[in-house]
Parts: C-alpha cells; structure tokens; sequence
C-alpha cells in the first residue's frame, strides 16, 4: 500500500480538508501510516481536534504531553514561516499542502496576505527540500478551479502554487511534485451551502450573487478521492482534476427553500468572484489525458512531461456552465449527502 509506513505531514491539517484528510488516512486505505502530523497555526483548532481525537470534551490532564508519541501529531507552525516549514518538513515522507487563504473577498482585500500563504507557503516546502535535500517522496499541491484562467486574487496565488510546485520536478528530481485541482466543496467553511443553511432558518431572505452563476458540486469525500487518486497514479508534474456534476447556484437555493414561502434576492457578483467555474481551459485541453474517473493535466514543461502516447481526453474548456443538473437530480443530489432541511415544521409556519 502505497502510504504504509509513512510519515505523512498536511499542513493546513485543522482546516475542513484537513480534517477529513487526516480521518480518511486513519482508515488505513491506502495502508496504515507511521505517523500523521498535523500543521497549523491554529493552537485553538490543534487543542478541540486533539481532544475530539481522544475521544473528550474536555481536557481533564495535560493531553499535549504524549503529543510526539501519538500517531497523530500536532504541531503548531505557519507556512509562511521558512524556519517552521523546514523544521516539519524534514520529518516528512509525504506532503500535503492544504494551507491557503481562500475567501474570494478576503483575498481582494488583502492581496499580498494571499501571496505569503499562497505562494511563498509553498516556495517555503519546496525550498527546505531543495536546500536540506530532504528525502520526501511525494508533495501534493490542493488547488482551486480559480486557479484556472484566474480573474481573482486567490485565483492567481493558487496558480502560481501550482506553478512553484509542478516546476519543483526540475530542481528537486527526487521527489515527485503533484497537483489536484477542483471546484466548490459541499458544506466546507466557505460553501455557500451552510449559509442558505442559515438564511432558511432565520426566515429569508435567500441572497444570490446573479441568476446565471454555476457551481461544480463535490463532498469533501470527493476532493480527498482526487487526492488519493493522484497519489495513486500521477506522474511528476501532473495535476488531477474530478469529474463531478454541476448546478445552477439559484437552483440550489430553491432545492433547499422547498415548499417555504421565502425570498430570493440577487445581490450582485462579490469581489473577484466568477460566474462559472473552470476546471480546465481551452488551452490545457490539449494536455489533457483520461485516468480512469478523473481528467489529468500533463505538465507545461516539456522536460517533465516527456513524449507521452494517451490521447487527448478533451475538446475544450471542462466549465461548470456544461452539464447543469436539472432540480430534480440536484434534489436527490443534496439528499444523497444529507443536505437538505427538514419539511416545514410548526417553527418554519410561525416564519411565514
């Protein structure tokens, strides 16, 4: 099994990715790793996670203290911060790179904090390989759709991620440098999910950004299957992409209002934000080959990608507007992950 024995670091390890990572790696399905170590710079996030990991609610005793002979370990850092990263890194087999700013907005406002998580994290990972000629094995980028023809701050940082990674291949031949890319997560912190969630319950109004705004729609499952499916078979300088369905963002909306008497109000497109997702453009078309359930971009280097004999697996631009689900598949969609509220109940008439 290809991560048996291993020790296996993810930085951004408290984030929801993170967090459902690090619970997928404990299935041991991919084969039972000698150690998982948590990066973050969330001492509060490491504590609750350490503690949900021990099984309590409260911490009765000091439950740092066999911190370092657990097989999930924590530890407190910043990518951004060379010294921290190589301090980590040196003690890692395989990498995943899940630390971002990735608020669109947040991003706009503050780009150059974007920048220091985005790019220069990364650079931090690659550099303390390089410079140590540290022996891991296998880094994996976790990027964006708007990473693809980015119009937005976290778009273009995680474009150039993706970019510091996969050139990595050239400079550190001995570690295998991966990407994954993918769109919209179901119920992650950030989805637009949880907050009509929220405005359901608090009676409406349901706020949209445009009627013709798409979304690709994945569980957070899905995206560490991309993941483990790149860990499988990508090659050095390879980026995964998913094949998952689509919907209309103002269909979602209705899906979940159901039967309730509730508004819906356009707002206007946020800072940066994009009406559709891309997960692969016009021009990476052509270096797109199939493996298996998954699209794979090959390398823009030609000295890493080689001569390879796969065809070209698409045509055009993979754009959440193609392939829309209608609102009936898209109800049984979010019924399959559990995301849809509840009939109205005596407490939704009262809203009314």
């Amino acid at each position: 099994m290809v991560l048996t024995d291993k020790s296996i670091l993810i930085t951004g390890g408290t984030g929801s990715l993170g967090k459902t990572l690090v619970r997928r790696l404990l299935t041991n399905e991919l084969g039972r790793p000698r150690k998982i170590i948590v990066f973050s710079r969330d001492e509060a996030k490491q504590h609750h996670m350490r503690l949900a990991y021990q099984h309590r609610t409260v911490a009765t005793d000091e439950v740092i203290y066999h911190n370092f002979e657990e097989l999930v370990e924590f530890r407190i850092g910043d990518v951004r911060d060379f010294h921290s990263v190589s301090s980590t890194v040196k003690d890692a087999d395989i990498v995943f790179n899940a630390a971002a700013l990735k608020q669109v907005p947040s991003c706009e406002y503050f780009p150059f904090e974007a920048v220091q998580t985005n790019v220069t994290g990364p650079e931090n990972i690659v550099r303390a390989i390089r410079e140590h000629r540290l022996p891991v094995q296998t880094v994996v980028g976790v990027s964006t759709d708007k990473a693809c023809k980015p119009v937005n701050v976290m778009g273009m940082t995680k474009a150039l991620q993706e970019r510091v990674f996969l050139s990595a291949n050239l400079s550190c031949p001995d570690t295998r440098f991966i990407c994954v890319r993918y769109g919209n997560v179901l119920a992650s912190r950030g989805s637009v999910i949880p907050l009509f969630h929220e405005q359901i319950r608090a009676g409406g109004p349901i706020t949209i950004t445009t009627e013709e705004m798409t979304r690709f729609l994945l569980s957070l499952d899905d995206a560490v299957n991309v993941i483990f499916g790149a860990v499988r078979g990508a090659r050095r300088g390879e980026t995964y992409i998913p094949r998952v369905p689509s919907a209309r963002v103002v269909d979602i909306a209705a899906v979940l209002i159901g039967d309730r008497k509730l508004p819906i109000k356009v707002t206007g497109i946020r800072p940066g934000e994009k009406v559709h997702e891309i997960l692969v453009s016009e021009e990476e078309a052509y270096r797109t080959v199939s493996r298996g359930q998954y699209y794979c971009i090959r390398s823009i280097l030609p000295e890493v990608a080689g001569k390879g004999s796969e065809p070209q697996a698409l045509t055009g631009e993979y754009s959440s507007a193609g392939n829309v689900m209608v609102r009936e598949r898209l109800g049984a969609f979010l019924d399959s992950h559990g995301l849809l509220i509840p009939e109205p109940s005596e407490a939704d008439e009262l809203l009314r």
